[in-house]
């Protein structure tokens, strides 16, 4: 946001962007606080923000709550408003305080994908435990005017009350699970994040970022480099590690990988020594040699 033009004709939908990802990064913490709450006297296990493949069908959890009785999986959604689930017609939508109405992708269909895969997932393993699951709906300001029938809905303060129910579903078995190795089995698995740079995701023209190097005191790109530190223009701010931040923002915003020269255009440094030193210092994998020499982060 602070690298786009004041009047960009994509700021206003990536402000929505931004807070919608702000709301739900923000809803799965209130779960995840919530679940310090859950108790039981048998093991158990809460894995978070999972990702797992069957060949090219990926999958993204929220929550997996692994019980010897069986596997719960955990879907938060961060919308409020007024909620409706039409189940004749597989509509999820809700007016809002405007009472506008917006329609959304259905989340029980979500969550009914999420436990077939997991039981496939499971099952290639030789993993025998059932698959249940819920929604979390994480807004104060949500309410169900209706609720779909054979699929547990449920807001934060129900979290807990909601699991017990789903756990007396599934009766203990007479041969217990080995958890802790499902557990790792999972972990195990789990894909790495692939950073999609933003520019990329949302089709944004790289010219139109605001180069230069951040001042945190003036919160414009005012800084230039200053014998071995960074000096604000505007303020006089001394900073001897902003590069550093610039570079983070380089590979969220702009690619995967950078060049000595790319560094200096971005951060506007004139010297190609003294990038060059900088980059170095950073600690970044790198392949090529001299001018084809590239850039970028360490897994």
């Amino acid at each position: 946001m602070r690298r786009l033009p004041a009047n960009h004709s994509y700021r206003k939908f990536l402000e929505v962007e931004l807070h919608r990802s702000v709301a739900g990064k923000n809803g799965e913490d209130r779960v995840e606080k919530k679940f310090k709450e859950f108790y039981l006297d048998e093991e158990y296990h809460l894995l978070r923000n999972i990702s797992l493949r069957i060949k090219d069908w990926r999958v993204q959890f929220d929550f997996i709550l692994l019980t010897e009785s069986c596997a719960v999986i955990v879907e938060s959604k961060n919308i409020s408003g007024k909620i409706h689930f039409k189940e004749e017609t597989g509509e999820f939508f809700r007016y809002n305080k405007d009472d506008m109405k917006d329609v959304f992708d259905d989340p029980v269909i979500q969550l009914k994908k999420e436990i077939h895969f997991l039981t496939i997932w499971l099952n290639l393993r030789k993993i025998n435990l059932p698959v249940n699951g819920l929604i979390v709906f994480t807004s104060k300001q949500c309410e169900f005017i209706s609720k779909p029938k054979n699929v547990y809905v449920c807001k934060t303060y129900q979290l807990n009350d909601y699991l017990h129910k789903i756990l007396q579903l599934h009766p203990p078995k007479a041969e217990i699970p080995k958890l802790i190795k499902i557990k790792k089995t999972i972990e195990t698995n789990q894909l790495p994040y692939e950073r999609v740079p933003l520019c990329e995701y949302y089709h944004l023209n790289i010219e139109d970022l605001e180069y230069g190097v951040y001042c945190q005191e003036c919160k414009c790109h005012s800084m230039h480099r200053n014998k071995r530190s960074w000096l604000c223009d505007q303020c006089g701010l001394r900073n001897r590690n902003a590069h550093k931040m610039a570079i983070q923002e380089f590979f969220s915003l702009v690619g995967t990988t950078m060049t000595n020269r790319q560094f200096r255009s971005f951060c506007k440094i004139e010297s190609q020594p003294v990038a060059t030193r900088l980059l170095i210092e950073c600690e970044m994998d790198a392949t090529g040699n001299s001018k084809g020499r590239k850039y970028f982060l360490k897994n």
